[in-house]
């Protein structure tokens, strides 16, 4: 029985994020489910000069992500009725991803005004894995709470926070992105070879690249 993983983007900036989660996704050969907020086609628009239609969105997430998507089904945001909104549909888990204030706060109060923050609410319900990548600062008292109650609520909350020591202080827009996006497939257990990993030895990576091996 297929069993994929709902990938929610919504309208925050930041669409860079979820690119590179559904491209390493795809590339552990891990089903997708993938819902795309109004806000969120606005974003992708506006970032990357490129629409995703519901009519055309096989070749929109094409043109989007640079490759070939894997298993992949598209479901409408307005589609309440689909697949993800019943917590007898199967998914492994879900990710929100970059998670605008306004969704964080939707999925929080149980709001389910579109099929990402409902099927956000019945993977919770369901103590599935819940990903939420919060894009946004500084933040208000209201955004902690959500944020919190997010959290109490058994979902990870995974701030779109890269870290520096996989690449230095050169790193590239690109690894920085990378380096979140290894983190939410950490944080679903899916592995991938987005970053390098710590090793608890300083200057690792100088002496990686005098080996010849960087």
């Amino acid at each position: 029985m297929r069993s994929p993983w709902v990938v929610g983007v919504s309208g925050a900036s930041g669409t860079p994020y979820a690119a590179a989660v559904l491209r390493a996704l795809f590339e552990a050969g891990e089903p997708v489910d993938l819902i795309v907020s109004r806000a969120a086609r606005l974003t992708i628009l506006d970032e990357t000069g490129r629409p995703f239609r519901d009519a055309h969105w096989k070749d929109d997430l094409a043109a989007w992500l640079g490759t070939t998507p894997g298993d992949v089904v598209h479901w409408p945001a307005g589609d309440l009725a689909a697949g993800p909104s019943s917590g007898s549909y199967p998914v492994r888990g879900l990710v929100v991803v970059p998670a605008s204030t306004a969704a964080c706060a939707g999925i929080a109060i149980g709001l389910s005004k579109d099929l990402l923050q409902r099927a956000a609410e019945v993977s919770l319900k369901e103590r599935r894995r819940v990903v939420v990548v919060p894009r946004e600062t500084p933040v208000t008292r209201s955004h902690l709470e959500h944020l919190i109650a997010l959290h109490d609520a058994g979902a990870v909350v995974l701030p779109a926070s890269p870290g520096f020591y996989g690449a230095g202080a050169g790193a590239s827009a690109q690894q920085l992105v990378d380096f979140v996006a290894g983190k939410v497939l950490d944080a679903l257990g899916v592995p991938h070879t987005l970053f390098r990993r710590w090793t608890g030895e300083l200057n690792a990576r100088s002496q990686l690249s005098e080996g010849g091996l960087l």
